[in-house]
């Protein structure tokens, strides 16, 4: 009896896990539905890892779909279609940027303000490198407001106003602040663009360097500055 009941056990056993066991077949046939928002969020991920490797015209809606598991269509229903996708992680990452380097100025010292601004950016580089490499490239779409230079326009304007206090301060013409702005804004950018794929020196290094450039410029600046060569127009 024991032998029978054993055996009766054992035919139970494998009858139970073979309908309701957690690593059965019925499981893996299960297929878990996204909502619209995470499978937005999953092809707004692969879509910015796929443009920050190959560019916009390198990248097809037939590769994000595969990527995705979905069906072309499916892009097309949540984008409109690959520049409808490429505009929203743009934007994205614009406002990333965008949101770092003015909530790192916080510091009462126009030196300290400019290295704030320095790390800012390259810390945006190191964290968000395929967002950066994205930023950089030119774009197909949304050309005057949708381009790296666009974004260091905006960045450039929250510094005019720092600028134009100090400028003030020390008796130069604050109607000039906007052309500081943008020339040391374009001077941080433009390096990071290079480390981006350097790396060397170091991130704090870099920083220093660029203040210890733009800072000695601002602090020997001339009210009125003189050309020296025989061009003067």
């Amino acid at each position: 009896m024991a032998i029978d009941s054993s055996a009766n056990n054992g035919s139970k056993g494998k009858s139970s896990g073979s309908s309701g066991s957690p690593s059965s077949g019925g499981r893996r046939a299960r297929r878990v539905r996204m909502t619209g928002a995470e499978r937005r969020e999953q092809l707004l991920d692969i879509g910015r890892t796929l443009f920050a490797e190959r560019g916009y015209e390198g990248t097809s809606v037939e590769e994000i779909a595969a990527k995705a598991g979905v069906s072309k269509p499916v892009v097309y229903e949540h984008f409109g279609g690959k520049e409808g996708l490429y505009a929203v992680v743009v934007d994205r990452e614009m406002r990333q940027l965008l949101d770092m380097v003015t909530g790192a100025l916080t510091a009462g010292h126009p030196r300290e303000l400019l290295e704030q601004a320095a790390f800012a950016l390259l810390d945006y580089i190191e964290t968000f490198t395929d967002g950066f490499r994205i930023l950089v490239r030119d774009s197909p779409v949304a050309q005057s407001t949708g381009t790296f230079a666009s974004l260091i326009s905006d960045i450039a304007t929250q510094v005019e106003d720092i600028l134009g206090l100090e400028f003030k301060a020390r008796g130069f013409d604050p109607k000039l602040a906007p052309l500081y702005a943008q020339a040391l804004v374009g001077m941080v950018a433009l390096t990071g663009q290079w480390w981006v794929d350097a790396r060397r020196p170091k991130k704090a290094e870099v920083a220093a360097h660029l203040v210890n450039l733009a800072w000695h410029g601002l602090g020997n600046l001339e009210a009125k500055p003189r050309l020296i060569g025989h061009r003067k127009n």
